[in-house]
């Protein structure tokens, strides 16, 4: 092998003696570089307490001209080579003097090369015995608001209050305040935060909360008005992207509850984990903040009495959100999507308020009074829709106890649910609201917890108050004798209730979009229910399936009862009709036409006349108050008689009855059964005062709108007035 450089024998390289001058000279310098590095450490060691004790001058200055505070450092000195402890440390607002921070010890790494160059950099902030101690007066002032308001030398781009609180500048300055303030390393042993307020009381102990190269570990028990948690959290955090993803989760296998929910608003909201995450964070130059995050929560519970009377769970649930804040204003924009269970919806929402000048207001635009009320300038646009999703997946998504009549339900073909809504307080009657599912090959192949087909089959039915409480049971089918069949019904009875309390009954499936905006519409002006937008379908499905109880649950529950029975063609109009007229109620504990015709009338239901048909689907919205319709004399009401007429002659238009049967309608009521006995008939004693005739100036119930009138007739829909409490019958 030949091993050579170009131009030189590899082998004749010798080794370079060194001499014992080169020796020397080596060691000389190496000892002149020891010496300097240990003068510099003695210097160093000398100087450094003093170096430390500028270097904190310059950090109280520094925090002190950023704030209206004064920070209070205790003796520091070096308990290694760059590793300080400060033993105790406050901090006092000059706004309000009371102390909002003091820590017994905190113990930091230092830069070296930092404390020479005069700008000390901290880090590995250990701190114990902490106490962060927020207050607010009653006169509204605090100790703490401080840390993200604008200082009032610093120059700021002027700001428009009044057009309403800028919801994107304040969380914007929250969100930079909270970040600026969060160190890189930190571990916290012993932390006691309190908050206290004429409203709100808070205690959260951390026994540790450690931040490392941006993880974050630790525990905490909460006591937020009266409400305690034990909590865990874990994450981690990017201060200087405004990054964070946090997983929060209850201890020793208990739930977290929300406390403020619950005193604000009388709701109960728990999880057993939530994840929340922020990723994306941009201020524009309208003062506009969009941020993107997730959150998501495993087995969320909703419990509020107009909610639902059991607790609403969702085993799993999410939203990756894209949200937008504004002057007065917020939305959730295209990119968000909400996962329920197996269920993706895409929703877009546009929440705005008006400024206060620019608020319309009056009775009869939006029943408001005030500029100032909570509704007045409120501008609200929603769409919803969901991913064509597989039927059996669609019912496995529903939330646990929110539709426990169809818990276990099974079905063929996929369904896709959108809504939409468009409200504005402004011009309260342009309401615009659509909601529905819409199905592809769908069949029910097993039913829930309800046997739905029942409705084609003979049941026992139980008979509820308002209270909840039975009143009565009975069987609705041929082997009760008091059953009346479709065709035993009269005709003229079955038309007025049909045209009083569901015009489109036999050609719609299941729901009046018009009726319920309209119900809405009149709802939201006069600040109650006074008008139901339910039609037969609903009613017949709330009054066999479902309790009375008047919940946000039983509503929804109801619809998609309804849905499915009507586009299964589960039962025919006129079955369901038939069952409806057997089941409901018409007086004090008086249910089914049969009772209803021989209580009234001592009357078969295929003998009712005309008026006796009228008088008896004018009560079915208060079957309780039926007396309330006569005067101490025993005659009808004006809205009563009025009633009588604009349903008569809506029935005459659409063929129902005849010309000649609507002119001359009478009245007039002659009870012939023991409701007889209940009508009070006081004798006159003086010239009978004339009945004022019905025309349409009279208008109590606002019939022409809710009933049709000259409008289509998919306007029709039932009502709910309030009226006095009427006493029941003796022995009911």
């Amino acid at each position: 092998m030949n091993l050579a450089w170009p131009g030189r024998d590899f082998l004749s390289l010798r080794p370079v003696r060194v001499t014992s001058a080169t020796k020397k000279k080596i060691g000389i310098g190496l000892g002149i570089l020891v010496v300097l590095l240990l003068s510099g450490l003695g210097l160093f060691l000398l100087k450094r307490q003093e170096l430390l004790d500028l270097a904190l001058q310059k950090v109280k200055a520094k925090v002190e001209t950023k704030y209206p505070v004064v920070l209070t450092l205790g003796p520091a000195r070096f308990t290694d080579l760059n590793t300080v402890q400060l033993e105790g440390v406050s901090l006092v607002p000059t706004t309000l003097p009371d102390t909002l921070f003091t820590a017994r010890q905190v113990r930091a790494s230092l830069s070296v090369r930092s404390l020479f160059a005069g700008r000390p950099v901290f880090s590995n902030l250990e701190i114990d015995n902490a106490r962060l101690t927020a207050r607010q007066t009653r006169a509204g002032q605090d100790n703490y608001s401080f840390l993200y308001k604008k200082k009032k030398n610093q120059p700021v781009a002027p700001v428009d209050t009044s057009k309403g609180t800028n919801y994107g500048l304040l969380a914007n300055q929250l969100l930079e305040a909270t970040f600026d303030n969060i160190p890189d390393e930190a571990d916290f042993q012993n932390f006691l935060v309190t908050y206290q307020s004429p409203r709100h009381q808070a205690r959260l102990v951390m026994p540790r909360l450690a931040i490392e190269d941006g993880d974050i570990t630790g525990q905490l028990t909460a006591n937020i008005d009266s409400v305690e948690n034990r909590v865990g959290v874990q994450g981690h955090i990017d201060a200087g992207d405004y990054e964070v993803d946090a997983n929060i989760f209850g201890l020793d296998k208990r739930p977290v509850v929300l406390p403020y929910v619950q005193s604000r608003y009388g709701a109960r909201v728990q999880f057993d984990s939530v994840r929340v995450s922020l990723s994306d964070k941009d201020f524009g130059g309208d003062d506009d903040l969009t941020v993107k995050g997730t959150a998501a929560a495993a087995n969320f519970i909703v419990n509020h009495p107009k909610l639902s009377d059991s607790d609403v769970r969702f085993p799993r649930g999410g939203i990756d959100f894209v949200l937008k804040l504004g002057q007065a204003s917020f939305a959730l924009e295209k990119g968000t999507r909400v996962l329920l269970n197996k269920m993706e919806l895409f929703p877009e929402l546009s929440v705005r308020r008006l400024p206060v000048p620019e608020r319309v207001i009056g009775k009869d635009i939006n029943g408001l009074t005030n500029r100032n009320q909570l509704l007045a300038g409120l501008q609200v646009k929603l769409n919803v829709e969901s991913s064509e999703t597989k039927a059996n997946d669609f019912f496995a998504s529903l939330p646990e106890g929110m539709f426990e009549t169809l818990e276990g339900t099974q079905a063929e073909g996929t369904v896709q649910y959108h809504l939409m809504a468009d409200l504005d307080m402004n011009q309260l009657d342009s309401l615009k609201f659509d909601s529905g599912l819409r199905a592809t090959k769908f069949r029910i192949t097993r039913f829930g917890r309800e046997n739905l087909n029942k409705l084609n089959e003979e049941f026992r039915h139980t008979a509820y108050n308002d209270k909840g409480d039975t009143v009565k049971t009975f069987l609705v089918g041929p082997s009760n004798p008091e059953y009346t069949p479709y065709n035993e019904v009269s005709d003229y009875l079955k038309y007025a209730i049909m045209t009083a309390e569901d015009p489109r009954f036999m050609t719609h499936r299941g729901f009046m979009e018009k009726a319920f905006v309209k119900s809405a519409i009149q709802n939201l002006k006069e600040r109650r229910f006074a008008r139901g937008g339910s039609t037969i379908s609903m009613q017949l499905v709330k009054n066999v399936f479902l309790t009375r109880k008047k919940t946000l649950v039983r509503k929804a529950e109801e619809a998609l009862i309804v849905w499915i029975i009507e586009n299964t063609r589960l039962a025919t109009k006129e079955r369901m009709l038939e069952v409806y007229l057997n089941i409901i109620e018409w007086g004090p504990k008086i249910y089914g036409v049969h009772e209803a015709a021989e209580f009234y009338f001592a009357k078969e239901p295929r003998n009712l006349n005309l008026s006796e048909s009228l008088f008896l689907a004018s009560i079915i919205p208060r079957p309780k108050y039926y007396r309330n319709g006569f005067n101490q004399y025993g005659e009808m009401r004006v809205s009563g008689r009025y009633f009588h007429r604009l349903i008569a002659q809506l029935m005459a238009r659409k063929g129902y009855i005849s010309q000649s049967e609507y002119e001359n309608v009478g009245t007039y009521v002659n009870f012939q059964g023991p409701a007889r006995q209940y009508i009070v008939r006081a004798t006159r004693d003086t010239v009978r005062t004339i009945i004022a005739a019905d025309s349409s100036q009279y208008e109590p119930l606002n019939l022409i709108d809710l009933l049709g009138g000259d409008t289509a007739p998919d306007a029709g829909v039932n009502t709910n007035q309030q009226e006095p409490p009427a006493t029941p019958p003796p022995g009911n």
